[in-house]
């Protein structure tokens, strides 16, 4: 249901995914006993268009429970920071990257709002700022985060998103075939639907959420105003979870569409550079 943004949405946002938290760490979804063991949680989109982090500094906004953000200390990076405005999501990085062996200056993180990111976090600027699927939706300013994210990034430095497409918010669940929203809706998307993600058929109680679509044209157009030099943007015809019912799991865990029909676009990134 879209409808105008409610004065408590920063508050519902936040106590869904909090009571979420415990659900993802038991969850085979995230199958954190895998990851202790070296499961890595990267996608190879990822892997490839960010490059060679060794030695460098990442700040991973929104952050969730961390698996993403130690992921890149694995791969080598000097120092990551994961930031995220739930704090039992935040507990639970902590406790994973203290399980890793990692000290906290090797992996830190913070509970805080995505906005306040820059007051929040150790260090003044990264060498790349990253943020990973499912993120931006949660905000209702993507101009200010853009503008965030930019000021974090260092001189030589450079922000990477890989994100869930928003033309997929258009599309009918069961088909994928019929346009039923609107792609340049304002409104967010007022949702109160049961469980989560990861376990579909959880018992939940903080069932609220408020979610807004930000057009690909919206968001690389807020990070060209930060000060940004786009790189790329790429679209992908792959997604990492069943968004509609015509979508079929391969071997390599990404979810796509069969070849005997037209696609559309399931994911995108950017690679954004500060001079």
């Amino acid at each position: 249901m879209y409808a105008p943004t409610p004065e408590d949405w920063h508050a519902a946002n936040r106590a869904r995914w909090d009571e979420r938290v415990p659900l993802h760490v038991a969850s085979e979804f995230y199958d954190l006993d895998a990851f202790r063991a070296g499961k890595d949680a990267l996608r190879d989109f990822e892997l490839e268009e960010v490059g060679d982090v060794t030695g460098r500094s990442l700040l991973h906004l929104q952050c969730h429970i961390g698996l993403d953000t130690l992921s890149w200390a694995r791969h080598g990076a000097a120092r990551v920071v994961g930031l995220d405005f739930s704090e039992p999501a935040v507990d639970v990085a902590r406790s994973l990257a203290s399980d890793l062996g990692l000290t906290q200056d090797r992996a830190a993180f913070v509970a805080a709002d995505a906005y306040d990111a820059a007051e929040a976090v150790p260090d003044s600027s990264y060498d790349i700022v990253y943020t990973g699927g499912g993120a931006l939706c949660w905000l209702p300013d993507i101009d200010r985060w853009a503008e965030t994210a930019a000021s974090l990034v260092a001189p030589g430095g450079f922000l990477y998103v890989a994100e869930f497409h928003p033309i997929t918010d258009s599309f009918d669940d069961e088909t994928a075939t019929r346009i039923v929203n609107d792609y340049f809706v304002r409104e967010p998307w007022v949702d109160t639907s049961s469980g989560t993600y990861a376990d579909l058929d959880a018992v939940t109680v903080h069932n609220r959420s408020v979610e807004w679509v930000h057009p690909v044209g919206e968001v690389v157009t807020a990070i060209a105003k930060a000060g940004l030099r786009i790189e790329f943007l790429h679209e992908h015809d792959v997604t990492l979870f069943p968004r509609f019912e015509a979508l079929a799991r391969h071997e390599d865990g990404y979810y796509r569409f069969s070849a005997d029909r037209p696609r559309f676009p399931l994911m995108y990134s950017i690679r954004a550079s500060k001079a």
